[in-house]
């Protein structure tokens, strides 16, 4: 399952907030595609299927689906806010390569 840092979980409160919604959960997915091979995918959902992995972070929860979360075991989710643009930063132990954007893994 992915862990979310201290800064993570503050800004997707923040997002959370801003939606509106406090019910909303961040869904973290693991997808064929991009250029090598897999890509990650964040967005936030309001269901759960029946064996999702739910981690909480504070009032942030965290939803993963199985085949995704074999991919994502001891893998960590970021935020930076720097010179350089902000976003998240997934870092995965499990990727052999990764490409230049930062969003593709195999």
């Amino acid at each position: 399952m992915i862990a979310l840092t201290e800064t993570a979980t503050t800004k997707v409160k923040e997002l959370i907030a801003a939606e509106g919604q406090p019910e909303l959960y961040l869904r973290v997915a693991v997808r064929p595609g991009g250029c090598s091979g897999l890509s990650y995918e964040m967005f936030f959902d309001t269901e759960k299927a029946a064996d999702d992995i739910v981690e909480s972070y504070g009032d942030v929860q965290v939803v993963v689906d199985p085949a995704s979360a074999q991919h994502l075991e001891g893998a960590s989710l970021d935020y930076k806010d720097g010179l350089q643009g902000a976003g998240f930063a997934i870092n995965n132990p499990n990727a052999q390569r990764t490409c230049g954007c930062g969003q593709s893994f195999s």
